[in-house]
């Protein structure tokens, strides 16, 4: 059974490092790419891949709760707030891509520091838990 529980945190430990990759790729398309068009249409592929990649913490997480007997420590209630924190995070990001013009000139620049304060706050999230739950 420790054998599974060992595994059960590495497999969790990836998925978060796997987070932080999607933020990072995040980071590196929004100042790649500097057509709207491009991005809305790099952004509707992508996504997906983030969100599966906060599934993936969110699902290792519930599988270890469950292994440790449901106990809501608060460090486990630490990291359900850290899930509900970066999708709120990404809705956000989402919603004002989605209000973004092409017609408008400075809308996609506004859109890009926007969007570079919502994943650098992300990146502060996660590490500060990573930090916390790795100390």
């Amino acid at each position: 059974m420790n054998e599974m529980y060992d595994m059960g945190i590495v497999t969790h430990n990836w998925g978060v490092m796997f987070v932080l990759a999607a933020i990072f790729i995040n980071m590196f398309m929004l100042f790649g790419i500097q057509n709207l068009a491009k991005y809305k249409r790099a952004m509707l592929l992508y996504t997906p891949i983030a969100a599966t990649a906060i599934g993936t913490v969110i699902f290792t997480g519930v599988v270890m709760m469950a292994a440790k007997h449901l106990d809501f420590t608060l460090e486990n209630i630490a990291m359900i707030l850290f899930a509900i924190t970066l999708i709120y995070l990404e809705r956000k990001r989402a919603k004002a891509l989605r209000g973004t013009s092409q017609k408008e000139a400075d809308s996609f620049k506004n859109f890009k520091s926007y969007a570079l304060n919502i994943l650098l706050l992300e990146i502060v999230v996660t590490l500060s838990i990573s930090t916390w739950m790795w100390l």
